[in-house]
Order: structure tokens, then sequence, then C-alpha cells
């Protein structure tokens, strides 16, 4: 797992902020798996404590465990261990905590920490600049403050806007149209002026498509507070009969029948794409290295649909609605320069993102909610041996 990961490069310890999400969270137990240590920041927004809880269990980490004084210790582990910190990435003292509490040595950060829903940026433009792009300026002081310089930050395609060239290459002009878009574009241009203004920085702004799926085992998977934002889990609360339809939004695009195209990629893809940024950034000198992570295949939402229908043997109703502010018709990646540069690419199937999400719904109806009480710790952890 180390070699396919990691590139069988060095094994560190990493903070990942956001980590309690969905991506987070996935990308968390990937790198376990390959023995890093995993500090993870999230002010659980849209992320959870019981997430965590799973990938230590799918992880054969120990127990969590929290001490009188709120302070848990990974003090030398054998393998990867966890530790999970509520902490808001707009506050210095929450971000050098994160970085203490971790008992240093933290390495790299992986940067998940950030509000993701198109829709909600249009309604809400303050919040989002707020917390995506002055939480990044805060983890960046964080970062200068205790001495580290390699970051993989959570971008987008959304950057991308409306395009006439597809596949997308990472050349493509930047022309966000909605908020959400402009405050990883402002983000990218922060981290690239970042880059230029002194030594030693390793950076890797990797461009997620559509990232959907759930862990095989179903125990890990997207939860997000509220209405979905985004189609896969809206369609599988439809499935679990949470939901009476699926709305898809406009039949009057043009593309084949009339749906919007997107390049869908299986959580898992994405996480293992994390770890071989890491280790292209640890093995190689100093750089700025931006990558589109997709698969590079075009899929409509019907026919999403009908692969989720054939695959789980399932069928869903749906009704054509209104066109949403800030959506593209087509949005699909060029991926060959993340094959080239770093050796991934996507190993798993639509019919695997659909059943892989539909047995993570089937199993958590209520998402995390299912197993009961939520923990709400300032600081808890896990490390193998416990």
């Amino acid at each position: 797992m180390i070699d396919s990961l990691t590139g069988g490069h060095s094994l560190t310890k990493v903070l990942l902020t956001g980590g309690a999400g969905f991506i987070g969270s996935h990308t968390s137990l990937a790198l376990l798996e390959s023995g890093h240590q995993v500090v993870v920041m999230d002010d659980f927004s849209n992320g959870s404590a019981e997430a965590l809880r799973r990938v230590a269990e799918l992880t054969g980490l120990g127990p969590w465990r929290q001490d009188a004084t709120d302070h848990w210790s990974a003090s030398a582990p054998v393998g990867g261990s966890l530790t999970l910190i509520r902490g808001d990435v707009r506050s210095q003292q929450d971000l050098d905590r994160a970085f203490q509490d971790g008992n240093g040595g933290i390495s790299a950060v992986l940067h998940f920490a950030g509000l993701k829903a198109v829709g909600e940026s249009m309604a809400e433009p303050l919040r989002y600049w707020d917390v995506n792009v002055t939480g990044t300026v805060r983890l960046l002081e964080a970062m200068g403050r205790h001495g580290c310089q390699t970051l993989v930050f959570s971008s987008s395609a959304t950057l991308y806007g409306t395009t006439d060239t597809v596949p997308i290459p990472e050349t493509a002009p930047l022309q966000p149209i909605n908020p959400y878009g402009y405050t990883k574009a402002a983000v990218e241009r922060m981290l690239t002026d970042v880059a230029s203004s002194a030594p030693g920085w390793r950076i890797a702004l990797l461009r997620y498509f559509n990232p959907v799926g759930a862990h095989p085992s179903g125990r890990i998977g997207e939860d997000p507070s509220g209405r979905p934002n985004n189609l896969f889990p809206f369609l599988c609360q439809v499935a679990a009969g949470c939901r009476q339809q699926l709305e898809v939004f406009g039949g009057d695009w043009p593309t084949g029948d009339g749906t919007g195209v997107r390049d869908y990629l299986h959580v898992m893809d994405l996480a293992e794409g994390h770890g071989r940024a890491l280790g292209l950034l640890q093995a190689e000198p100093p750089q700025l290295l931006t990558l589109n992570l997709g698969s590079g295949q075009g899929h409509s939402v019907l026919e999403l649909l009908r692969t989720f229908e054939t695959t789980n043997g399932l069928t869903l109703p749906y009704a054509v609605v209104e066109r949403r502010p800030g959506d593209s018709a087509v949005s699909v990646a060029d991926p060959s320069q993340a094959e080239r540069r770093m050796g991934w690419r996507t190993r798993r199937s639509l019919a695997d993102i659909c059943r892989d999400g539909w047995a993570w719904q089937r199993a958590n109806p209520q998402g995390y909610r299912s197993a009961g009480p939520q923990p709400a710790p300032e600081l808890i952890g896990a490390q193998h041996g416990s």
C-alpha cells in the first residue's frame, strides 16, 4: 500500500484541515493505511467525529482516548496514528493548538476546510469569502509560525466555468461563474504568490471534478448537513425513500440528452490522489504543482441515474426543473498531467461509484446520526497498539 499510494516516499505527520468531512475522512483513511501519522482539525460544521472513529476502526487503530485535560498524546506509535481536534481554520489559536497538540513535527498540510456548495455561495457570498479565503490566510500564517512549507490544496474544476474546451486541461483559462469558484481562484492566486515569495515552498493545487461514492465497506461516506447541494447524495436519499424524487436541474443544456454532463470520480480514487501528490512534493524540489483530478469521462445526469438504477436494481422518480444559477453544461477533466507527473488515474468505474454510494446510504439512512449521539471532543485520538 505504501508503494502504490506514496510512491515509496517518506511517511510523515500530516495535518488535515476539514479532515472529518467527506473527502477528508476518506483521505485520512488512505494516509493511515500507508502508515502516516494524521492530525485532523475540523469544526464539525459539515463533518463528523463519528467518521473519524470509523476511520480508526477500519484501519485497525486502537479505541479513541481522551485525557482529563483534553490533551491526547500520540507518542511513538508503531505505524499510523490519528488525532482529532475541534477547531476553526479562521482561528489562530485553534491552528496553533493543532500544530502543537500534534506533538510538533507536522511536515505537511492537506487543506480541505472550506464551504463548497455552488448554490449556497450565490446566496451567502460573504460567508464563502470569509471561510475559504480568510481561513486559508490564517492557515498559511500558522504554517509560517510552525516552519511548515508543504501544502496540498483542495481546489475545484469550478474554476474553469463555462468553457468550449473539453476535456479541460490545467492550462484552460480560469473563468469562475459563481462565488464558490471565485474563492477557489483567489486562494490559488494567493498560493502562487506565497510560493514565489520565499524559497522552500512545496504546494500542490488539486482541481477536483465531481467526487462521489463511498468507501466500499459502507462505513464512511458523504453525509451532508440538511438538504444536499450535490446530485449524488440527493440521488441516494431518494433511493432510500428520504426524499420524494430527484430534481434534475435543466433539461435543455446543449448536451446529448439535455442534462448536464460531469466528470464523476470515486472518492477513494481522489483520496489516493492526495497521497500521490504528497509523495511527489516530498520527493521533488520545491515547486508549485497544478493538477486536475478526474476520470476524463463525462456522464450526463440521466446517465448517472440509469447506471445507479441498473447497478442497484432500483427505479427512481425524477423531475426536470429549472437550471440552477452558477451551473454549466459540461465539465470533464483532462487528467493526463496527473498520470504523467505522479502515476495517478482513476481505477473505479461509474458502476463502482453507484454500488458503493448506495451501500453507504443503505447502511446509514440518517448518515452518521444513525450511530446515535455524536461525540463532541476537543481533542481525541487513536493509535496502533492502544
